[in-house]
């Protein structure tokens, strides 16, 4: 298994909560977090990101009290970000499922020279 680098991940993460805001604008932070599998606080880090770097406008539904559902929209800026991080999050997705299929192909070849295990060494037992 390899380990992502720091920016790898959040780039996904940050693609994903592209993702859910273009199809659900009116959502929580903590509905992303159940959604998304991320913690409440890595979303709302994300989030105020992604309103920072101009990515994503918000908006109060309630005008009674600071808490509440919000209404998050993708800014023109958020949604050329989106396609951005579509097309590399998917060249990388290619990268790795060619990467996984060499492996794939090496390892049959492998079996295939090596002949049937033993019996009594991890092999089937049954016959």
């Amino acid at each position: 298994m390899t380990v992502q680098p720091p920016g790898r991940r959040e780039n996904e993460a940050m693609l994903r909560i592209f993702r859910e805001i273009d199809h659900s604008p009116a959502t929580t932070q903590r509905t992303l977090s159940l959604r998304l599998g991320i913690s409440l606080g890595r979303i709302n880090f994300l989030i105020n990101t992604l309103i920072e770097r101009g990515f994503v406008t918000v908006e109060n539904l309630r005008t009674a009290s600071a808490k509440g559902p919000y209404l998050y929209r993708l800014t023109p800026r958020g949604l050329e970000e989106k396609t951005r991080a579509t097309h590399l999050f998917l060249a990388e997705k290619l990268r790795e499922h060619e990467r996984l299929a060499t492996e794939i192909r090496q390892l049959k070849r492998e079996v295939r020279a090596s002949g049937p295990l033993p019996r009594g060494r991890g092999g089937d037992e049954r016959g």
